[in-house]
């Protein structure tokens, strides 16, 4: 993951060794070479991924190609202040640390769980977490409206469990059971917000040089203080993916580019708005196709 920039492209060579510098390990090397369990702890995957995301912007940005609007779908909103300017590359990479730790220390291991409900639209899955929340007094709520197709749910074991047979029961196409370390953007993530809310408070922030759109309001947000804020709020708010994307093709956006690892969010695009025009940028390849306009 990301090997391929460093290789080929200086800025992102430098940008991986600044991450290396910023944590104090080589971060770098578990990127290029694993090993995929640790890589695959919230810990870990946060900066990793974010550390993939900002190499890939660099480059694109060094080839000319800057964005008029930017979101990340949760911890890819630290990726787009980071480039915004909100906050340095070193605190964002820092901060992405901590809130793994935080968000993986909140709830036992085992006592969480997610799901992704395939086939119910998001009033009906609210209308399921809320009834099975009432039946067994345990979490269980939205976390990730990723589109019109799809919605994760998160919370208690047996929230999760409840929630998913009453989506099954409500003519769900299907549940399936996310393998996660923790139960994200859900209430039982308070503990992890609150002790985040200390560290992003510690960090300068500024105005971003575009607009970002958050997760938490779906909205554009232009003041560096109240994105601050919402990435505080974004621990235990969903992802309102779907709004978002709708915010941004409502400003006239003709061209949307998923930086980072893997297409997951291009996909998802394209189950929001089949009309959109979406390229991703993960390595040399994906860089010189999206640069060509395919």
């Amino acid at each position: 993951m990301g090997r391929d920039l460093a290789e080929k492209f200086n800025v992102a060579r430098q940008t991986f060794e600044e991450a290396d510098a910023a944590l104090g390990y080589p971060l770098s090397k578990l990127c290029f070479e694993g090993p995929a369990e640790q890589l695959k702890q919230t810990e870990f995957t946060q900066p990793a991924i974010f550390a993939v995301s900002m190499a890939a912007y660099r480059v694109l940005a060094s080839r000319g190609v800057e964005p008029q609007i930017a979101a990340g779908h949760s911890l890819g909103e630290y990726a787009a202040c980071a480039a915004a300017g909100v906050m340095s590359f070193a605190d964002a990479i820092r901060a992405l640390r901590s809130r793994g730790q935080f968000m993986q220390e909140a709830v036992p291991e085992g006592q969480g769980a997610m799901a992704a409900v395939l086939g119910l639209d998001a009033d009906a899955v609210r209308d399921v977490c809320e009834a099975a929340a009432k039946e067994t007094s345990e979490v269980v709520s939205p976390a990730n409206l990723n589109s019109p197709e799809q919605i994760v749910i998160s919370g208690s074991a047996a929230g999760v469990t409840r929630a998913s047979e009453l989506a099954k029961e409500k003519g769900a196409k299907k549940v399936v059971p996310l393998q996660v370390s923790a139960p994200f953007h859900c209430a039982l993530m308070q503990p992890a917000q609150d002790q985040l809310a200390e560290v992003l408070n510690a960090i300068k922030v500024s105005d971003p040089r575009f607009p970002i759109v958050s997760n938490v309001t779906a909205d554009v947000t232009k003041k560096g203080g109240r994105e601050r804020d919402l990435l505080i709020e974004q621990v235990t708010a969903p992802v309102r993916w779907v709004e978002s994307m709708r915010s941004i093709i409502e400003r006239g956006v003709s061209t949307f580019v998923e930086v980072g690892p893997g297409r997951v969010l291009s996909g998802l695009l394209r189950q929001i708005d089949r009309a959109q025009k979406c390229v991703n940028v993960e390595d040399s390849a994906s860089l010189e196709k999206a640069l060509a306009g395919n």
